[in-house]
């Protein structure tokens, strides 16, 4: 079964894309991020069918 939802990390090597990239870029390129937790110990993850949806739209024609 796959996992619903992704790590940065993890997010990051599936688009083959360096962790500080989705830290500093994700949500402003339309890939929401979602936090679990609060204040320093907040985790950041990434729902699975979301990226590889958002991932699909950035093909190139």
């Amino acid at each position: 079964m796959k996992a619903q939802f992704m790590s940065a990390r993890e997010t990051a090597e599936y688009l083959n894309v360096s962790v500080s990239w989705i830290y500093r870029n994700a949500s402003g390129s339309g890939l929401a991020p979602y936090r679990f937790g609060s204040g320093a110990n907040a985790k950041i993850r990434f729902k699975a069918s979301e990226v590889e949806a958002w991932a699909k739209q950035q093909r190139v024609l």
